[in-house]
């Protein structure tokens, strides 16, 4: 991460692309997983994270929630999701459909994220040329 008020929008869209990938990788994990018995679907939490992270305090910019973001704090977090009651015999939660929506939303986003990643160093070399 870079050290500089300069690249504070960078280094949240970099932590948000980090969770992003992690979530595709456990995506393609629960496809991978879709016959294996008793399985369990994981998937990432991150946008409640930043959305608390962001939120702390309603009468500020955004340019100064995210100057004061922690980026420790910032961390994506799997999770089993065992709420999902199985609708199938051998105890798996799995539902490829879901599955392979999710994971066609999340490539989205990534390649989105990465874009504005792209675009935010173009605005900056721009400034310094």
């Amino acid at each position: 991460m870079i050290g500089s008020n300069a690249y504070d929008y960078i280094n949240v869209l970099s932590k948000t692309a980090d969770a992003s990938w992690k979530r595709e990788n456990v995506l393609t994990n629960n496809i991978a997983n879709v016959d294996t018995p008793n399985y369990k679907r994981q998937d990432v939490d991150f946008e409640s994270v930043l959305d608390r992270e962001l939120g702390r305090s309603k009468y500020i910019t955004l340019d100064a929630k995210v100057a004061d973001l922690h980026m420790n704090h910032l961390v994506a977090d799997t999770y089993t999701d065992h709420s999902n009651f199985s609708y199938r015999l051998d105890g798996n939660n799995v539902d490829i459909d879901n599955e392979e929506v999710e994971l066609a939303s999340e490539q989205l986003r990534y390649m989105g994220l990465t874009d504005s990643i792209s675009q935010e160093i173009s605005r900056l070399k721009s400034v310094m040329n």
